[in-house]
């Protein structure tokens, strides 16, 4: 996987007046610098798997590679802005009725309910644990999961698929391409030397080629999904295809690697159990209407649509009944702290169940040693997926789905679509500074295409609070209604 080629020195840091002038520039201006791999590698991993875009020396003895990924992803805006951002329950409630009744669930936790970024911080445990077990390196998969969702936008799926609308005419908009455009030239870090130009240039947080790699669920540019091509899943913008030609150099035409396998599952692990957590948290969800037929039917419904295609009713009913004949499920729930207790049990049993299916099939699959990169696909039986599955239709139905939220979900599209409107319209007006020079850059080439992904990447790095503040000064509807 090495690059062949002379050396090329390490292009010289910008001056911090030059660096706060800088602008993320396209990728095809520049060539990749070769990097001497680090000395301090874990086991399973190659030099090539160390090397960073823009060639960077040790900083400390000892510090793996990986390490120092982790640690610019942990410390990056980009995952303190998902705080802000939506994971199923939106953060700001509905007002409580004033006499919501016996059952109700507590105050406390109504109000707290995950965030994106809680979501990120509980994937990457189970990750870095799943990943350890089977030989990765733990820090490694654990910058994976947390930079999973960084591109995500604000209002969850929902003003994903709205700013998907916003962005058509210059490709799209698909928060895992969204993620890597951030990892690889949007969030502040690292800047280059154009070699044309002397300009600084981004090069986002200048991660090894292994780390780019494993936070990419989906290694295709919009339209190349292996199987379906229609699909409206990718990891990469057209205009960021240098970057990850450079770290998928080497590597099988759309497989995913190793640690971006236990990435994905940790992932569906995660939100699957802690969504339905937060459901019951929330009161949106009485457990007892899982034994009612007509209410499983609608939740098999949803699971064959979304999360099981293919799957029959009576494999998603053995799957539910499974977990329902635990003795540790959920059959109720009342807000005490015995019932909050339980159900922390709960969740802690079923990540542990999902885990351990994983791993046991994995191992049984391709023995002992240590998985990495493309030496082993990651193996998941399929009663656990299908069990997965169900959970994710149930917090889906109960939750995501609810009809009370509907005209909020509404208010949501319309905020995104009116977003993009008004900034089409006004821009530069109502970018930051990032933003802003990225659109200059592109305005004065006359790019549309660059113009338009300059005001989506602005929208897509707003919170669910500054994208209805920003909505309310540039359009003339006033504040937007919170949910």
């Amino acid at each position: 996987m090495s690059r062949t080629g002379p050396t090329a020195p390490e292009p010289p840091e910008p001056s911090a007046e030059s660096a706060e002038q800088a602008q993320p520039t396209a990728h095809p201006t520049l060539q990749p610098t070769e990097s001497a791999a680090s000395a301090w590698a874990s086991p399973g991993y190659e030099a090539a798997d160390l090397e960073r875009w823009a060639a960077e020396p040790d900083k400390r003895p000892g510090r793996t590679a990986f390490q120092r990924d982790r640690a610019r992803v942990l410390h990056s805006a980009a995952l303190r802005r998902l705080a802000g951002k939506t994971q199923v329950v939106p953060a700001v409630p509905a007002a409580p009725a004033a006499d919501p009744g016996p059952g109700a669930a507590a105050p406390a936790w109504d109000a707290t309910p995950r965030t994106r970024l809680t979501h990120s911080l509980e994937c990457a445990q189970v990750g870095r644990e799943l990943g350890a077990a089977l030989g990765c390196d733990p820090d490694l998969v654990e910058m994976a999961c947390l930079a999973h969702d960084l591109g995500h936008p604000p209002f969850g799926h929902n003003g994903e698929q709205a700013l998907n609308e916003v962005a058509e005419a210059c490709g799209g908009f698909e928060g895992n391409a969204q993620s890597l455009r951030l990892l690889a030239r949007l969030e502040p870090k690292r800047f280059v030397a154009d070699p044309d130009t002397g300009a600084a240039v981004s090069v986002g947080l200048n991660l090894t080629r292994a780390a780019l790699d494993a936070a990419t669920k989906y290694p295709w540019p919009r339209g190349g999904h292996p199987s379906d091509p229609g699909s409206r899943k990718f990891g990469v913008y057209e205009d960021d295809i240098p970057v990850f030609a450079w770290f998928r150099q080497g590597a099988p035409e759309h497989r995913t690697c190793f640690e971006a396998q236990v990435m994905d599952w940790s992932d569906d692990v995660a939100y699957s159990v802690h969504d339905v957590e937060d459901g019951l948290h929330a009161g949106h969800l009485d457990p007892g209407l899982l034994l009612a037929d007509p209410e499983r039917r609608e939740v098999f419904a949803v699971a064959a649509a979304r999360y099981a295609p293919g799957a029959e009713p009576d494999e998603l009913a053995e799957a539910l009944d499974r977990l329902l004949d635990q003795e540790w499920w959920p059959h109720g729930y009342d807000g005490s702290s015995v019932a909050q207790a339980r159900l922390k049990d709960a969740t802690s049993q079923l990540i542990g169940r999902f885990c351990l299916a994983a791993e046991g099939a994995t191992r049984a699959a391709y023995g002992t040693g240590r998985f990495t990169r493309y030496g082993a696909e990651l193996v998941v039986q399929r009663e656990a997926r299908l069990e997965c599955a169900v959970l994710k239709a149930v917090a889906d139905r109960y939750v995501m789905q609810r009809a009370d939220q509907e005209a909020v979900r509404a208010d949501q599209r319309v905020i995104i679509a009116e977003l993009g409107e008004a900034l089409i319209a006004r821009a530069p007006v109502g970018l930051d500074p990032q933003f802003r020079a990225l659109y200059d850059e592109a305005d004065a080439a006359g790019d549309d295409t660059a113009r338009l992904r300059a005001i989506v990447d602005q929208i897509a790095a707003l919170t669910d609070t500054s994208a209805r503040s920003l909505h309310a000064r540039l359009t003339t509807r006033g504040p937007a209604r919170r949910p």
